[in-house]
């Protein structure tokens, strides 16, 4: 296996929970992700899926343990330099889409390239490229609420990967998908990973796509199982 592009290295985090008191829900979690290989995050719901991810992609930091990112520790950086490392190697795909609906496709995909210091032209150029790759280049010049659900989460991975990353983070990608839609946005997903060469961490409930993957991981009671 190549050298990890993601390492977590023993992540633990509680939760005050009110009344119920702490809530541990990562108890030293770890976890290694090679370039170009897709991997399943499955657990049910509640058990910590979304803070794993939140954690993996330096948009929360654990109580314990480390996230390493191409090599280079997070613990006890800056968060300036934090969020340098986010924008050029980390991309995050959601459930919802979360485009930003006064602006076309094209150009959601477009300003994620400009706040990381990209020129117009070429964040134009790598917009369209991305759009056609994914085969919706015909929609660019349309507004999120005029696409369908799944051209609009194709267009949602395009902005993850506009400013190429290292890793792809996705929670529950294609859960707001009717199933013949879910599989064909699954499918552009792995052929993306493929085509780039980036790691990807896949939360999903869909365990038929989860075995599809190279690899499955399971959160139990805090803990990564098949890591």
């Amino acid at each position: 296996m190549n050298d990890p592009v993601l390492q977590l290295r023993d992540i633990a985090k509680t939760y005050n929970a009110g009344q119920a008191g702490e809530v541990a829900v990562l108890k030293g979690a770890n976890l290694s992700l090679a370039a170009g290989e897709v991997v399943a995050l499955v657990a049910p719901s509640g058990a910590g899926k979304s803070t794993l991810l939140h954690i993996a992609g330096l948009l929360d930091t654990p109580d314990t343990g480390d996230v390493l990112i191409k090599g280079e520790a997070a613990a006890g950086r800056s968060e300036r330099r934090r969020t340098m490392i986010r924008r050029a190697d980390l991309g995050f795909v959601y459930q919802f889409h979360h485009l930003l609906p006064e602006f076309t496709a094209e150009e959601n995909i477009v300003l994620p390239q400009l706040a990381n210091g990209v020129s117009a032209s070429a964040a134009q150029a790598r917009a369209t490229e991305l759009l056609v790759k994914v085969g919706v280049g015909h929609r660019a010049d349309h507004r999120p609420g005029a696409l369908s659900g799944g051209e609009q989460q194709r267009v949602a991975f395009c902005r993850a990967l506009a400013n190429s990353p290292s890793v792809l983070l996705a929670d529950e990608p294609t859960g707001n998908l009717d199933p013949d839609t879910a599989d064909q946005v699954f499918e552009t997903l792995m052929q993306l990973a493929k085509d780039t060469g980036l790691a990807a961490l896949i939360a999903t409930h869909n365990l038929e796509l989860a075995a599809r993957m190279d690899r499955v991981v399971r959160l139990e009671h805090g803990e990564l199982r098949g890591a």
